[in-house]
C-alpha cells in the first residue's frame, strides 16, 4: 500500500552553502513554500548560475480586481554567467490557468478567479519590467521543477 505524503504549506529561514552567489541580505532568505526552498537550494548549487535574490525585486502594478497600485515581489531573480537575467515566479499550475465552473461551489470560483485575476495583473507588470530591463520573466510550475531536476519525486 503506498504512503500517502503530506505537502502542507511551510515557510522558514533558508541558510545559502554558497552565500557569496547571493545578492541580497544573506540572512534574511526566507521560502514561503516547499517549491521554494527547492528552488533556492538548486540556485545555490548551479555553476552557471552567479547571482540570485529572493523577493528583492519590486515591481509596481495595477490589480484589475480593484484597480488600485500594489507592489510585486517577485520570488526568485536570478543572473547566470551568460549575462542572462531571470524573474521568476514559483506557482502551482493551477494557479496560472483560467477557472473552470465547477458545479455550485461559487465561494470557491469567486476565490480561484480573483487569483487569476490578480495573477494576471502581477504577470503583466512582471513581463513588462522584465523586457524594459533586459530580462526574462518566467513562471515555473511542478512540472517545470521536475523538467529541469529541481523537484525529483
Amino acid at each position: 500500500m503506498p504512503v500517502k505524503r503530506s505537502f502542507k504549506y511551510y515557510q522558514g529561514k533558508f541558510t545559502p552553502i554558497n552565500p557569496k552567489k547571493y545578492g541580497g541580505d544573506v540572512g534574511n532568505i526566507v521560502f514561503r513554500s516547499r517549491w521554494e526552498k527547492l528552488v533556492f537550494k538548486w540556485l545555490d548549487k548551479q555553476p552557471h548560475v552567479v547571482q540570485w535574490v529572493s523577493e528583492e525585486v519590486v515591481i509596481p502594478y495595477i490589480c484589475e480586481t480593484d484597480n488600485r497600485p500594489h507592489r510585486y515581489y517577485i520570488d526568485v531573480a536570478f543572473t547566470t554567467s551568460d549575462g542572462s537575467t531571470y524573474l521568476v515566479e514559483i506557482k502551482p499550475e493551477r494557479e496560472t490557468k483560467k477557472p473552470v465552473k465547477k458545479g455550485k461551489k461559487k465561494t470557491v470560483q469567486l476565490r480561484e478567479g480573483m487569483t487569476y485575476i490578480k495573477n494576471m495583473s502581477k504577470w503583466k507588470a512582471a513581463t513588462q519590467f522584465a523586457k524594459q530591463n533586459g530580462a526574462k520573466f518566467e513562471i515555473w510550475t511542478e512540472v517545470t521543477l521536475k523538467k529541469y531536476g529541481i523537484m525529483k519525486y
